[in-house]
């Protein structure tokens, strides 16, 4: 009786509650499965096993423990599941064995797969879906195949694995390794950069623009979504823009060369951007005007229905577009050509101020909690609402309250702020139209 009642309040609940409770649901599973003794290779207490199990699950890449250290094949492997279940979004796998028997999504599930991909009306969820699953798996295969080679040439014990593990944690744009120090010891490594940077901006950008881009290419469609033009556009142009500006104000030490340079500007530019937190320097060396680049990548982040988080660049195009339309005197906001409706510059209106404070809301609580500097609290704050992954040193340090915040931090910035405050207060009847526009914030 009790079952049937609570899946009826299920079944009753909000799309947005359940994908917010969905996360929660992995999280406390990984959890429950990373304190299981055999896990480990040393002892790991029940805080830092949360800690890792909400990293992973949202797909940010902090840890406040070793992970190769830490956890013995079977944690790792237990890890490497949490990531890819996080980063596909909640609903995709189980939709997706719904699928596989030859049965439909019914309208509930539907609902909550709009909600995790925030993908446009006209896209058919069941193939979209599909078609999530199999380009994951085809584009972690690939990059798992050039980086085992990476790693035999290097000379990494375990190629093999190490390949596995790391395409799938870039292309999810988790940011875990299985290297005590990310790929700081391969930074001059031009094919590691190549790979990590592909799968990265590959998931960062999205299905939507990956499912969008294969039906123009097969003629299924004569024109892109705005949401794909505005994403590839505004990618492209942070990502050159990031790397220049590190190229020109970073000198990353004596001895190094513009080649390297270059390579390192650009890592740097993209593992903020794309989320995915690896690093090939070390961040705390780094000087005050490339910390405060990388926290503004951070922020923006990552597109929709992407693997990684962030403000997302949608979201961001609509600011700019309210932004320059104010200046103008414009009553209409347009991005490439095309309107954006009313409430969609209100939802990315919305997205900014709840993001933004909860970004300072959660520096404020870092300040009571750690002793860090101010700098290390705010880039910290800023990496786990963006689920980046990247630290100035202070995860290790993190007290038990720190740890808790972070962990809080990384739970909203997956779910994402909007949809976590939505959670919270929207009705129980959720509507969604998109029919003026296809651009998703």
């Amino acid at each position: 009786m009790k079952l049937h009642h609570t899946y009826d309040c299920l079944k009753r609940m909000n799309p947005v509650r359940l994908v917010a409770l969905g996360y929660m649901s992995y999280i406390f599973v990984g959890f429950a499965l990373l304190c299981l003794p055999f896990m480990h290779r040393n002892a790991v207490c029940a805080l830092d096993n949360l800690f890792i199990a909400a990293s992973a699950v949202s797909t940010t890449g902090l840890t406040t423990v070793a992970v190769n250290e830490a956890y013995n094949f079977w944690g790792q492997l237990v890890i490497l599941i949490l990531i890819q279940l996080g980063g596909i979004g909640y609903m995709t796998f189980s939709s997706f064995v719904i699928l596989s028997s030859k049965k439909y999504l019914d309208d509930r599930k539907k609902d909550v797969a709009h909600v995790v991909f925030s993908i446009p009306r006209n896209f058919k969820i069941e193939k979209f879906i599909l078609s999530v699953i199999l380009f994951s798996i085809v584009v972690e295969a690939v990059g798992a195949i050039g980086l085992f080679f990476v790693f035999l040439r290097e000379g990494i014990q375990h190629p093999l694995w190490n390949a596995i593990f790391h395409s799938i944690s870039a292309f999810c744009t988790a940011g875990f390794s299985l290297f005590p120090n990310s790929f700081e010891g391969m930074s001059a490594n031009f094919g590691l950069n190549a790979i990590i940077s592909v799968l990265s901006i590959l998931g960062a950008m999205g299905f939507i623009v990956c499912v969008d881009v294969w039906r123009l290419i097969r003629g299924k469609e004569k024109h892109v979504t705005l949401t794909t033009k505005v994403i590839i556009s505004m990618t492209l142009w942070l990502l050159c823009i990031g790397g220049v500006l590190m190229f020109l104000t970073e000198s990353y030490g004596e001895g190094v060369t513009p080649a390297n340079k270059l390579l390192f500007s650009f890592f740097q530019s993209m593992t903020a951007l794309t989320t995915v937190g690896f690093n090939t320097v070390t961040v705390s060396t780094l000087s005050k005007s490339a910390i405060m680049l990388i926290c503004i990548l951070m922020i923006i982040g990552a597109s929709p229905s992407g693997t990684g988080g962030g403000l997302k660049t949608t979201t961001f195009s609509a600011i700019w577009g309210l932004m320059k339309s104010t200046i103008k005197g414009d009553n209409d906001v347009r991005i490439f050509g095309g309107k954006v409706p009313d409430d969609r510059v209100k939802t990315a209106v919305a997205t900014l101020s709840l993001y933004i404070s909860m970004l300072l809301f959660g520096t404020y609580l870092l300040t009571l909690t750690e002793n860090g500097q101010f700098l290390d609290i705010f880039f910290e704050s800023a990496s786990a609402l963006g689920t980046v992954g990247l630290s100035m040193g202070l995860t290790a340090a993190l007290t038990s309250l720190g740890k808790i915040v972070i962990i809080l931090m990384m739970y909203i910035g997956r779910v994402g702020p909007l949809t976590f405050g939505m959670a919270l207060y929207v009705k129980p009847e959720l509507i969604f139209d998109d029919a003026k526009t296809d651009l998703a914030v």
